[in-house]
């Protein structure tokens, strides 16, 4: 029970900075990245090889570039970085001269396209066995299977957590997060009133990505293991119905979200008792995510949290 509760909170966590690395981009700049997970498993893959030894160090069971055996937090910081910066040529490819509904499919397929690299290429990244026995980030001072280490591991994921989350109600709030609200709401008139748009969605798309990168570099070096059956583009869906449940816009909102869809209703199905044929079960869970997607955006489309709004309006004298 121990063990289960702290991989419920490391994973809350980790879906906490998914959902508000998303939402900055989604939820504030307008840019629906269907293809949001492809940034999270970046950095897992990043922390991944540059935490492991070298792919013989294990009698050449797993292949892999790399393997460089850096100590933490140097992996963490590499997927950050890696992770922005596959979002630069994607973005600035993507988000150039396309609608929103364009992007977002073409966003979707680069996630695919990315997949099946990976899971075809076994040299790179050992292909679909994915890479395992990734270090834990402390070990070198402490025992990873330990209750100490365990509440460590809380602690710095939930400190990544609320970093994450304070930058980025910084960054939506400040002068430049009004402008990409402006832009979200009607990208034509931002653009008449001199604002880049194009520059600043790319921006914010970096940005997302770089958080992203952080999110998956975390979950890593938690579960020691990462393949394409983990980062498979459904994920990515999870995360945009807990941002529209929570509250698209509000990353409050968005943490609340990643409460009540990633993980608590994923955790509550697990208690359903099996019927049905073996694909049944998930087959319905699916269904029902659906719904709730569909159902929020009908009935309460600004969500549970809905965003902050200023009204100006004239004054008690005027």
């Amino acid at each position: 029970m121990s063990y289960y509760l702290v991989t419920i909170a490391v994973y809350f966590a980790v879906d906490a900075m998914a959902c508000v690395a998303l939402n900055l981009q989604f939820g504030v700049a307008g840019v629906i990245n269907f293809g949001f997970i492809l940034f999270q498993a970046t950095g897992a893959y990043v922390a991944a090889v540059l935490s492991l030894p070298k792919d013989t160090a294990h009698n050449g069971f797993q292949q892999y570039v790399l393997g460089l055996h850096l100590p933490f937090p140097y992996p963490w910081l590499a997927a950050i970085l890696v992770s922005g910066l596959l979002a630069l040529p994607i973005g600035l490819v993507v988000l150039r001269r396309l609608r929103n509904d364009l992007q977002a499919i073409s966003l979707i397929v680069t996630s695919v396209i990315a997949t099946l690299i990976v899971t075809n290429s076994t040299p790179f990244l050992n292909g679909a066995a994915g890479v395992a026995l990734v270090p834990a980030p402390f070990a070198g001072h402490m025992s990873p299977t330990g209750t100490p280490y365990e509440w460590l591991y809380i602690g710095v994921a939930f400190a990544c957590a609320v970093l994450v989350l304070l930058f980025a109600t910084r960054l939506t709030y400040s002068p430049y997060g009004r402008t990409l609200r402006a832009i979200r709401e009607n990208e034509d008139a931002a653009g008449a009133l001199g604002k880049h748009v194009y520059a600043r969605k790319v921006v914010i798309f970096v940005v997302g990505g770089a958080l992203g990168g952080l999110s998956g570099a975390v979950l890593v070096g938690y579960i020691g293991f990462w393949a394409p059956s983990a980062w498979l583009y459904p994920e990515t869906i999870i995360l945009v119905a807990a941002i529209i449940v929570g509250g698209r816009g509000n990353h409050l909102g968005a943490v609340l979200g990643a409460l009540l869809v990633p993980l608590g209703f994923e955790e509550v199905t697990r208690f359903i008792p099996q019927f049905g044929t073996s694909g049944l079960t998930p087959a319905i869970e699916w269904v029902v995510i659906g719904s709730l997607i569909l159902g929020f955006l009908w009935f309460r489309p600004r969500g549970v949290i809905p965003e902050t709004r200023r009204v100006f309006g004239p004054t008690r004298d005027g």
